[in-house]
């Protein structure tokens, strides 16, 4: 992998799709690196900063000095890796545990996987650390790729004045995952 982190700059998202598409690799992982987690931020602002319009400038707060960022990374041999997609996972109270700011990258999401394969790393990472009930606010849009993924809406809510599903994993349908910094491959090749 390489060590350089790339978050959807012009020329990276021009020589991703340039790229034959045997050659890449996205692999889901916990974002262990300083870049990696600087990734994760910058892919958060521009998808619900900038795209979505839900935060002025910037989406952080408290949650993320608690939280565990994980990361979807394309690796194209000779090219810098590119941050795509990320998801934040953190414990409210013991064996209670949250999966927050589920961004994949816009031209990203036609590669496919990519937030299921964010939603099996999270939720089975916290499932290794003890989780017991696994919960997220969900955008209305995204409930039927949960509920594909074996998630029950407990409410409709707002967020941020928007509607939104608080959800909850069947933990069941998630094996933990022990080895979160290592992660694994969801997608090789093209969309």
């Amino acid at each position: 992998m390489n060590t350089n982190i790339d978050c959807g700059s012009a020329a990276a998202v021009g020589a991703i799709d340039a790229i034959d598409s045997a050659e890449r690799v996205v692999r889901i992982k916990l974002a262990m690196t300083p870049a990696e987690r600087q990734a994760t931020r910058r892919l958060r602002r521009a998808v619900f900063c900038e795209e979505q319009g839900i935060f002025d400038g910037d989406d952080a707060d408290v949650i993320d000095v608690l939280a565990l960022p994980i990361a979807a990374v394309i690796s194209v041999p000779g090219m810098p890796d590119e941050v795509v997609g990320t998801v934040r996972i953190h414990e409210t109270e013991p064996g209670v545990w949250y999966g927050s700011r589920l961004a994949v990258a816009q031209h990203a999401r036609r590669i496919g996987s990519i937030g299921s394969g964010l939603i099996k790393l999270a939720v089975g990472t916290a499932h290794a650390y003890g989780c017991k009930t696994f919960l997220a606010q969900v955008q209305s849009q995204n409930v039927p790729l949960f509920r594909r993924l074996h998630w029950d809406t407990l409410a409709e809510i707002d967020v941020h004045g928007r509607p939104h599903h608080l959800m909850q994993a069947d933990l069941a349908h998630y094996p933990p995952i022990a080895d979160g910094d290592v992660g694994f491959i969801v997608k090789r090749g093209a969309p």
